[in-house]
């Protein structure tokens, strides 16, 4: 058995849907289910699969963008100072950059400033607004901010500035006194696709001031709106997908140096590595600091000015990664050696100099470990207040339960999965004991165990080079529109072998009786000391193509595997057996039915579990067989106890007598026949003449001594052998050391010397008999 950490959700398409997706559509099962896991009706599937420019809806439906452009265009007839007001994060600094060109190119008089994390905080602040006011600014623009920044903007209108917000973020009870608000839900639902991202709505700003679709700004609109994590659905998708290919085919400086500083093929860019390549690091600028450096990146127009500004974010990227790396090997620290941090149904860890920047980052880390609501705080030891940042699962809406604790947390803000707070230090433990106890009165065990949701089972037969090609043609994924995830279910192990310097990965062959598909799983070279050939497998993950020497293949990633099959591992006569059993899990049920088996075992195994007149401890699904019993039934009434998932047959056996085998009743009667021509026969002394006359070894001959001894046929006084001539006529068979000697002989043939499949239907038979009792 291998028992996932998750529990697989797999979703049942609609076997008639997807028939019918196939007929209009003229696309495989494959590419069927996954559009009928997302859509509900054919015109749906269309749209995703036929993504073109009716997506993009004309900017003047925004409320407001008339208004804007009619301000904006005054400013530029005036000659009116402009001042871009952007974000730190990806979605600010390319917002910011898609309005400097747009303003740039229409000959405006613009600079830009884009506020410090740690000095000024999010969104609009006084003090940069008076030096804007102090520099002459006339109209300011904000982007991907300021639809909560009140009364800065109430300070910029005071001082006679005007200014234009454009947000998309949620709007509070209170809009700010702007001149003119562009914002996709504002007022709700007049605009056909509420969800654009702060690049979004710049990007629609500046098609309205050009007065056409503004192609060479997708590029920006397409980084901002991935990296911002916005539903890839409706006008979002057409902007990312547009987007994808004008940078696969841009002469952009900056797009041939972040591609360089990234390690990545400009023709191969698509949604994954915008994700987990560009985004993090333009994130990482203003995440470290000064997040200007990223504007003046994607503006440069000079190749070297682009590589030393890829250099800059490739460094902050890398310092970004060693601050999450120790802070979160502190944070867990904590929570496995604090009783009360690890106890607590919401984690909260918190510690004076842990950089602010990246808290958010470590509690992602931290939810992902241990499942459960993560909050972790960064300590101003010079003001005593904690800055911190949460993530939640699914059943703790994280703002909410926050709100609950606005006594002693003065500032936060977020939504279910996420928010931002600060609290004085002193209240830091009390948080943790309430939120504690509001989960225990909401978070039940189901909703604490992870969920690996799969919207695409698949048949081996299903899959082919053209199937996959096709699914791709399905991109870009992302939220709202997530990657597909497949599962293969009930498939049998061909081959498999670990793979890479350290084998930490492990390479499969799959098969049923509908195909054989390649199976790689990183990371997982582990799978192979617990995957036996024969038995059922499910595996979970990603379908993609090997190309090799202009070759390609299917083959499928691995990100789960799991069966409920149970599994025998046959370790039996293997060298070096103290080595081999490294590879059996510490948390299995080490058995020994012989006192002599602990002598041998002792040293190197922590913990091993004498079986002696059934009496048994707790005993693990996971059951090590260390050597044989004596008698069948001890091994059949341990299963019956067990119930074992997986049997690890070791079955030391240092005296095999199985090539040994029984003498048989010719060499009992030549053997007795010889002691009674002579007045005695000393054992010790003629031994190997006994074995030479009698054709048998020493320790046959021994054991027939014994026999006959138990049997009274013989007498032994100090090592002389004598017949006993007033013996009763008896069966060997009624020998105890005959009986032993047959019993043990047939424990090895069954178990011993018995071929795999032999050995595992006698254990299958046994499990399914218990299993039903």
């Amino acid at each position: 058995m291998i028992q996932s950490s998750k529990k697989w959700k797999i979703q049942k398409p609609d076997e008639s849907f997807v028939g019918q997706l196939r007929k209009e559509l003229n696309i495989t099962s494959l590419t069927a289910k996954i559009l009928a896991s997302r859509v509900k009706t054919i015109e749906e599937a269309k749209n995703i699969f036929y993504m073109d420019d009716r997506h993009l809806h004309n900017p003047f439906l925004l409320a407001g963008m008339k208004e804007a452009v009619e301000r904006i265009e005054l400013a530029l007839d005036r000659g009116e100072k402009i001042l871009i007001y952007g974000d730190y994060d990806a979605d600010g600094i390319t917002s910011t950059t898609i309005m400097l060109n747009v303003l740039l190119d229409l000959g405006a008089d613009v600079e830009y400033e884009i506020p410090n994390r740690f000095t000024h905080g999010y969104g609009p602040h006084e003090e940069l607004f008076r030096k804007a006011h102090e520099n002459g600014i006339q109209l300011i623009i904000t982007v991907d901010n300021g639809i909560s920044g009140i009364e800065p903007i109430r300070l910029a209108k005071e001082l006679g500035m005007d200014v234009i917000v454009t947000d998309h973020h949620e709007p509070g009870d209170e809009l700010p006194p702007a001149d003119v608000i562009v914002h996709p839900r504002i007022p709700e639902g007049h605009y056909p696709f509420g969800e654009l991202a702060g690049v979004g709505v710049a990007f629609k700003l500046a098609h309205a001031l050009y007065g056409e679709e503004p192609d060479h700004l997708y590029e920006y609109a397409a980084i901002g709106t991935i990296a911002d994590l916005v539903p890839l659905t409706g006008e979002n998708r057409y902007i990312a997908k547009k987007g994808i290919e004008q940078i696969r085919k841009s002469n952009s400086p900056w797009v041939k140096a972040l591609c360089e500083a990234s390690g990545v093929k400009q023709q191969e860019i698509d949604e994954e590595i915008i994700g987990f390549y560009f985004g993090p690091r333009l994130n990482a600028i203003g995440r470290l600091g000064d997040a200007k450096p990223g504007v003046e990146f994607l503006m440069s127009g000079d190749l070297e000015f682009a590589l030393q500004g890829a250099k800059l974010l490739n460094q902050k990227n890398n310092e970004r990664k060693e601050y999450v790396a120790s802070i979160t090997e502190e944070a867990i620290g904590m929570i496995e050696n604090d009783p009360r941090i690890g106890n607590s149904l919401v984690l909260v860890v918190a510690k004076e100099g842990w950089h602010a920047g990246v808290i958010g980052i470590v509690a992602s880390r931290l939810v992902e470990k241990y499942y459960k609501p993560a909050i972790v705080f960064s300590i101003d030891p010079e003001t005593g207040l904690a800055k911190g940042s949460g993530r939640s699962i699914e059943g703790f809406h994280l703002y909410n339960e926050l709100a609950k604790n606005r006594d002693i947390l003065p500032h936060f803000g977020g939504h279910p999965m996420a928010a931002g707070m600060t609290l004085s230090r002193e209240h830091i433990d009390e948080l943790r004991e309430r939120l504690h106890r509001q989960a225990s009165q909401c978070l039940t065990e189901e909703l604490l165990t992870p969920k690996l949701y799969i919207d695409v089972p698949v048949d081996l037969g299903e899959v082919s080079v053209e199937a996959i090609e096709e699914v791709q043609s399905l991109k870009p994924f992302g939220i709202g529109f997530e990657k597909p995830l497949f599962a293969i279910q009930q498939v049998s192990v061909r081959s498999m072998r670990k793979i890479g310097a350290n084998e930490d990965h492990i390479k499969m062959e799959l098969e049923n009786e509908y195909g054989i598909l390649d199976a790689v799983g990183f990371n997982k070279g582990f799978l192979y000391n617990e995957i036996t050939y024969g038995v059922k497998i499910s595996i979970a993950g990603d379908l993609q193509i090997n190309e090799w020497q202009g070759r390609k293949k299917p083959q499928f990633f691995i990100l789960d595997v799991q069966t409920s099959e149970w599994q025998l591992f046959d370790y039996r006569g293997k060298a070096n057996v103290p080595n081999l059993l490294n590879n059996i899990p510490m948390e299995s049920s080490f058995v020994a039915f012989r006192k002599e088996t602990l002598q041998y075992f002792g040293e190197f195994l922590p913990s091993i579990q004498l079986i002696e007149d059934e009496m048994y401890g707790s005993l693990s699904p996971f059951l090590v067989l260390l050597d044989l019993p004596k008698r069948v039934q001890e091994m059949e009434k341990l299963i019956e106890t067990a119930r074992p998932k997986r049997i690890y047959a070791v079955f030391y056996t240092p005296n095999s007598l199985f090539f040994n085998g029984m003498p048989t009743r010719k060499h009992f009667v030549h053997y007795y026949t010889l002691i009674k021509s002579r007045p005695f026969i000393n054992l010790n002394e003629h031994l190997r003449h006994l074995s030479k006359h009698l054709g048998l070894n020493a320790e046959a001959i021994k054991f027939m001594t014994k026999v006959f001894f138990e049997l009274g046929f013989v007498t032994i006084e100090n090592g002389l052998i004598k017949v006993n001539q007033f013996a009763e006529k008896r069966s060997l068979t009624e020998a105890a050391s005959y009986q032993l000697r047959k019993q043990q002989i047939e424990l090895e043939q069954q178990f011993l010397y018995s071929t795999y499949s032999e050995l595992k239907q006698w254990f299958n038979e046994r499990i399914k008999e218990f299993s039903y009792s």
